[in-house]
C-alpha cells in the first residue's frame, strides 16, 4: 500500500509541474500576443497621426522631445477638438467673410500695418464662427492642427511677424509676408467642405458658389 502511496504522490507531482508548465507556457503567449498587438497598434497610430498632422507630427516630436509624448499630445488634440462644436460655413456666410478679406486686402496697398491688424482680427472672428474656442494664440494653433494641419505653421509665421512689427515695426516686405500667411489659413477656414471633426450644413438653394479670396482690388504677390 505505501508503494502505492508513494507512486500516487509522484504521479501528483508529475501533473502539478506538467500544469504549472502549461501555465507558464500560456503566460508567456499571451504576453507575446499583447506585445504584438501593441507594437501593432502603435504603428497603426503612428500611421494615422503622420497622415493627419503631416509636418506637424514631426514639429511635435521636436517639441516633445520624443515620439511617444509627440503622439499622446496629437492625441489629445484630436479629442479636445472632437468634443468642439466645429462647423463649416454656410454659402451666405462664407461671401461675407470673403467680400470682408476683398476690402481689407485692398487696404493694405495703403497702409499695410493696419491691414495686418484687420488680416488677425478677421481669421479670429472666422475662427470663432466656425466654433473654435478663443483661448491663447498655442492653444488656437494646436486647435487649428487637427483640421487644418497644411496651414497651421503660415499662422504661426503671420502671428510671429505681427508680434514683432507691435515691438519694433518691420519692413513692408515682411509685413507682405504675414498677409500671405493669414490669406493662406483665411482661405482654408473659408472653404465650406466639412472637416473629419465637423458637422455639416446644408447651403440654401438659391446660395451662390463661394470663392476663396483673390487679388481682385490689388496684387499681393507670393
Amino acid at each position: 500500500m505505501r508503494g502505492i502511496s508513494f507512486e500516487t504522490e509522484r504521479q501528483e507531482k508529475e501533473t502539478d509541474a506538467v500544469t504549472a508548465t502549461q501555465s507558464i507556457v500560456v503566460v508567456v503567449a499571451l504576453v507575446v500576443v499583447a506585445a504584438i498587438a501593441y507594437v501593432i497598434f502603435r504603428r497603426q497610430r503612428t500611421t494615422a497621426l503622420r497622415g493627419r498632422f503631416g509636418p506637424e507630427y514631426q514639429r511635435a516630436v521636436e517639441t516633445h522631445g520624443d515620439q511617444a509624448h509627440a503622439e499622446s499630445a496629437l492625441a489629445k488634440r484630436e479629442k479636445r477638438v472632437e468634443r468642439m462644436q466645429i462647423r463649416p460655413l454656410a454659402a451666405d456666410e462664407a461671401s461675407r467673410y470673403a467680400d470682408q478679406w476683398r476690402v481689407i486686402q485692398a487696404r493694405f496697398v495703403d497702409d499695410p500695418a493696419a491691414a495686418i491688424g484687420d488680416a488677425d482680427r478677421l481669421v479670429a472672428q472666422l475662427m470663432e464662427a466656425r466654433g473654435y474656442p478663443m483661448a491663447d494664440f498655442d492653444q488656437r494653433a494646436a486647435d487649428i492642427s487637427v483640421d487644418h494641419p497644411e496651414v497651421v505653421n503660415h499662422y504661426r509665421s503671420a502671428h510671429e511677424i505681427a508680434g514683432r512689427h507691435q515691438q519694433k515695426p518691420v519692413t513692408t516686405e515682411e509685413l507682405r509676408k504675414a498677409f500671405l500667411h493669414y490669406r493662406e489659413l483665411f482661405s482654408s477656414l473659408l472653404k465650406t467642405d466639412a472637416k473629419p471633426t465637423e458637422r455639416p450644413v446644408e447651403a440654401p438653394k438659391d446660395a451662390r458658389p463661394v470663392e476663396t479670396p483673390q487679388d481682385e482690388h490689388t496684387e499681393i504677390k507670393r
